[in-house]
């Protein structure tokens, strides 16, 4: 097998959405040498989709069946499942994905909550645990829960403790940030207005916090979200350096509103926790417009960019 370390590998997603298209549109826009990267996917739907104006290499993934945009289909989800699954075993520097659909992985027999899970189970070794973490420039979110319901949500002291211990030393190693400073959301309305609307800030958040402290790791005691994210989504709009390194979210929406309001597709979801980082868009597979030639690449384009110089 061919030595990919120093590449980066891109896959092109769900064959029925935008990501072939906007993966095309995104790398005929880009400026650098097309001998870095690797485009994981079929020559059949990217040349559905569009042109690439450079020449590069291309690992191809058989594909069964035809390309039906906006179409959800087991083909589909196959298709996507084995491009990222290519994507882990070649071992790249980085991995950019475009997005696929759930529900496509889940009928080609897949059961995944989205690609992180797929790339934990294929990279994560020892105490490895892959996370999402969210970046437009240097407004940050990670989350601590996932694709999960929200009734399901389960915040407990490990997790917190575990999770923001290996958020610091993906600031130290990655981001070169040697004390990078944690903002806490609570987990109820006015972080539990002292137990009046929720008792978790006081149980469980606050002796984890308290914990963390005694590492040497600075993180806020948990903050109302509400509030908490309005000053780093101001800073980000005046192309300023928000308050703290990192907003550490409970749950999926609390994170994701807030700096995908501000950034739109500036954000980037940045998977960290494993020896391979890997990005996607913000976005998902817009089967609406999927062939239509009319999707916007700049989710596509900061993907890129943002594993470029790492």
């Amino acid at each position: 097998m061919s030595n990919y370390s120093d590449k980066i590998v891109i896959t092109t997603g769900d064959s029925n959405g935008i990501g072939a298209e906007i993966t095309i549109k995104a790398l005929n826009k880009l400026c650098f040498d097309s001998e870095n990267i690797v485009i994981i996917s079929n020559s059949k739907i990217l040349d559905f989709y569009g042109k690439l104006d450079k020449d590069f290499e291309i690992i191809e993934v058989p594909f069964e069946g035809e390309i039906t945009p906006g179409k959800i289909s087991a083909n589909s989800g196959e298709f996507s499942y084995r491009c990222l699954r290519k994507a882990c075993e070649i071992r790249p520097k980085a991995i950019v994905t475009a997005p696929v659909a759930k529900s496509a992985l889940h009928l080609a027999g897949y059961p995944y909550n989205g690609q992180t899970e797929i790339l934990n189970e294929s990279l994560a070794y020892g105490n490895q645990q892959a996370e999402m973490l969210f970046v437009a420039g240097e407004f940050r979110v990670l989350l601590l829960t996932r694709h999960c319901a929200l009734k399901e949500v389960h915040i407990t002291k490990e997790i917190i403790i575990n999770k923001v211990k290996n958020l610091s030393e993906v600031f130290k190693n990655k981001f070169k940030i040697s004390s990078p400073k944690f903002a806490l959301c609570g987990l109820n309305p006015h972080a539990g207005e002292c137990g009046i609307l929720g008792k978790e800030e006081q149980t469980i958040m606050r002796p984890a916090v308290n914990e963390l402290k005694d590492t040497g790791i600075s993180i806020t005691e948990p903050l109302p979200s509400d509030t908490l994210f309005v000053n780093a989504g101001q800073a980000y709009l005046r192309d300023e350096k928000p308050p703290f390194d990192c907003y550490i979210a409970t749950y999926h929406d609390q994170g994701l509103i807030p700096i995908k309001t501000v950034a739109s597709y500036n954000a980037v979801n940045m998977t960290i926790g494993l020896d391979i980082i890997r990005t996607s868009p913000g976005h998902g597979t817009a089967f609406d417009i999927a062939g239509k030639n009319i999707a916007d690449e700049r989710g596509m384009t900061s993907a890129i960019e943002a594993v470029l110089h790492i």
